[in-house]
């Protein structure tokens, strides 16, 4: 069985080089530490799905810094999602989370979205749209059915299924309306024989895209971008967490960042000292 695996993980090596455009340097560090949890992984097949224990993994793995175990077992659990995606049924055991601090993300500019868009054919175009103008992770993008937009709304359901709905902007709203005339979708916005479209092969087209300015850019980018810009131009952090279906405001606070000259206004503006004597700013 090891085998099939180690197979597996060849195809994601070549994935992860001809799709995902990875360096030399990381394809690298990825086949060692593949190797490497292969190597100590106990699978088993139940039921025709693939039980993957890391326990003798992480057991190997005692007494290394937090950051390296933390990257090795992401890698494996990477290559979990690729077999995922590639129909194999996989149930991780022993996965629990490794808790590090959080670390601020990096939007996307806007400058840089409009150029990108400048570029798009009309389903690339939605495709970017859907992701900036809704804030959606790439999972919500590709299992958005057409039941669940109505004029003016979309309903989306994110993490823990948790409903929640963002209003459409009449301009994704006209993409979306000539793109489901011209395409006839059944089910899902993006499908395949009546099936969503795969996450990896949504992930490559955007990076596609944004590759034609020179830019390296990831889905989610578009997602910080989304939630950056509505609090740098005044949307209060309480209506930007919903959007984005957190749970938690602290989650929306490492997604963010306001700039410097907003902190500013917003601080001119609410603190008594930056009055003057009549009372006006």
């Amino acid at each position: 069985m090891k085998s099939f695996f180690q197979k597996k993980c060849d195809e994601y090596l070549f994935y992860l080089e001809k799709i995902r455009g990875y360096s030399p340097n990381t394809l690298r560090t990825y086949a060692l530490n593949l190797k490497e949890a292969l190597d100590f992984v106990h699978i088993e097949e139940i039921d025709k799905k693939y039980h993957i224990n890391l326990i003798p993994y992480r057991t190997k793995l005692v007494g290394k810094n937090k950051k390296t175990i933390y990257k090795k077992v992401t890698i494996f659990r990477s290559f979990c999602h690729f077999l995922r995606e590639d129909e194999l049924q996989i149930v991780l055991v022993g996965d629990d989370s490794i808790k590090l601090g959080q670390t601020l993300p990096k939007p996307i500019s806007n400058r840089h979205i409009t150029e990108a868009l400048s570029l798009c054919d009309k389903e690339e175009k939605l495709l970017i749209y859907l992701l900036y103008a809704l804030g959606l992770r790439i999972s919500e993008l590709v299992n958005l059915k057409l039941e669940h937009i109505t004029l003016g709304w979309v309903s989306v359901k994110g993490k823990g299924d948790k409903i929640r709905q963002i209003p459409i902007l009449d301009r994704l709203q006209r993409e979306l309306d000539d793109f489901i005339a011209k395409n006839s979708p059944q089910v899902y916005v993006f499908e395949k024989n009546l099936k969503q479209s795969n996450e990896n092969k949504m992930r490559y087209k955007v990076q596609k895209i944004f590759k034609k300015i020179g830019l390296r850019a990831t889905p989610h980018q578009l997602r910080h971008a989304f939630a950056s810009d509505l609090l740098n131009h005044g949307a209060r952090i309480n209506d930007v967490s919903e959007l984005l279906g957190h749970s938690s405001l602290t989650t929306t606070q490492v997604y963010t960042k306001l700039s410097k000259t907003l902190k500013m206004n917003n601080y001119k503006n609410a603190h008594p000292l930056c009055r003057s004597e009549d009372g006006s700013v």
